[in-house]
């Protein structure tokens, strides 16, 4: 098979800082990793630190760690595999520029997030029960996220190199640019596959995120040999990320038409906020609780638990009724909201919670994302990253959805936008 030898004859606007934001991302984020993991682990725990608290070399590395993020793969490879849970068959649609035509390709997925997060609990339960010493990935996190950093660089370089042998129509938009280091970081290819193994989608929901709810309980397994028991904050802190993990892998067919899935291709800013982004920095709560312990009253345990399920309330329910609205606009549950038609066929909500902000599911996120956050006590801001970084992430990511909508709907967006002035924060933003 030879190489695809045509250029692209479209012209992108670039994200992220074009060529210099490329450049300087795969290396900055990665060092941000290692460097909050560090600081989450010493005693001041403070990230204006000077000069700043960095690990020996010897710390870096574990050939354990290579063993630990290589079988995990593996295992959540098998169980993606594996030929049960519900199957959907998928229709992919890609416009091909040369010949301005759309080809279509039917793929079968089946849905099994939910089944591998409870294959691996159970998993967990018997090696618990056999006495394997969870608390340890507290000592080998440096190494584990060094692995996991060099897997998404190994990934990345792949997913790059194949993509020259792909067809242009799968190609993806705004990760065929032709400049090499734009395209490796936004990716060339936008779901590329080996077969019926989607690596995209496998890596958007399993490694990661299912990695995510396992560094947390080996943080909760490290408290209980320090202190004798859990404290309250750990507590909360992993029940409310796992709730939030299981939430995604019970609804996982929802991310088929997420901005990630659609849009972006698959290259190092996916893969690696995938598997070593996500586990290793959004769980960074329990890690510093496990340096810095918290006390908790119970009105104030209360008060954190309301605000988690107020959040999950608007993220589930506004979630939940996009999609429903997306699979049958005709079903009972929202034939009867407002909507205004647009010239591509389709409909915008704007009643119900889509009529409330333009994001209701970002505001239940965020609310959330406070609530993983307050349990640490409000001494120190390094607990606070996450909803400091996502508030960022979902303003952004909100300005491009806001983008990519308006070329899309066109004076349909405009009215809707009238309609429904605020983006993410009711009478705020």
């Amino acid at each position: 098979m030879k190489p695809n030898k045509h250029k692209a004859t479209h012209s992108a606007e670039k994200e992220f800082g074009g060529a210099l934001g490329a450049t300087c991302i795969p290396v900055f984020l990665p060092l941000t990793v290692l460097y909050l993991l560090s600081v989450c682990r010493s005693p001041a725990a403070s990230v204006l630190q000077w000069p700043p608290h960095l690990p020996p070399a010897a710390q870096l590395w574990d050939p354990l760690a290579a063993v630990l993020v290589v079988g995990w793969i593996t295992l959540q490879s098998f169980l993606y595999l594996l030929p049960i849970g519900k199957v959907r068959y998928v229709l992919y649609m890609y416009m091909f520029i040369f010949v301005d035509m759309i080809v279509t390709r039917i793929l079968h997925l089946y849905f099994l997030g939910f089944h591998a997060l409870s294959i691996t609990a159970v998993l967990l339960i018997v090696c618990l029960w056999l006495g394997m010493p969870l608390g340890y990935l507290f000592e080998l996190i440096l190494p584990l996220a060094v692995c996991a950093i060099g897997v998404s660089y190994l990934l990345s370089m792949y997913l790059y190199i194949r993509s020259f042998w792909a067809p242009q129509h799968a190609l993806s938009l705004g990760g065929n640019t032709g400049n090499p280091l734009y395209d490796f970081f936004m990716g060339r290819e936008l779901n590329p596959r080996i077969g019926d193994f989607d690596l995209k989608y496998f890596c958007e929901l399993r490694p990661g995120l299912i990695g995510w709810v396992v560094i947390n309980l080996g943080m909760l397994m490290k408290e209980v040999e320090l202190r004798g028991s859990p404290s309250l904050a750990m507590q909360l802190v992993n029940g409310f990320q796992l709730l939030y993990v299981t939430d995604a892998l019970w609804n996982e067919e929802a991310v088929l038409t997420t901005m990630d899935i659609v849009h972006d291709g698959f290259g190092f800013m996916l893969a690696f906020g995938d598997l070593a982004w996500v586990p290793f920095t959004y769980g960074l709560q329990a890690m510093f609780l496990v340096v810095h312990p918290q006390s908790l009253s119970t009105l104030g345990a209360a008060g954190i638990i309301l605000l988690n399920g107020i959040g999950y309330y608007i993220f589930r329910k506004s979630n939940s009724q996009k999609n429903q609205f997306r699979r049958d606009p005709t079903h009972k549950s929202v034939a009867h909201l407002e909507t205004i038609a647009t010239a591509t066929g389709k409909c915008l909500l704007v009643s119900g919670w889509w009529g409330f902000v333009r994001h209701p599911n970002y505001l239940g996120d965020l609310l959330m994302a406070l609530a993983w956050s307050l349990p640490c006590g409000m001494s120190h801001i390094l607990p606070y990253f996450y909803v400091i970084y996502f508030t960022i992430l979902l303003i952004h990511r909100e300005a491009r959805d806001e983008k990519h909508c308006r070329a899309k709907y066109g004076l349909a967006w405009d009215t809707y936008c009238r309609r429904v002035p605020y983006r993410i924060l009711p009478y705020i933003y």
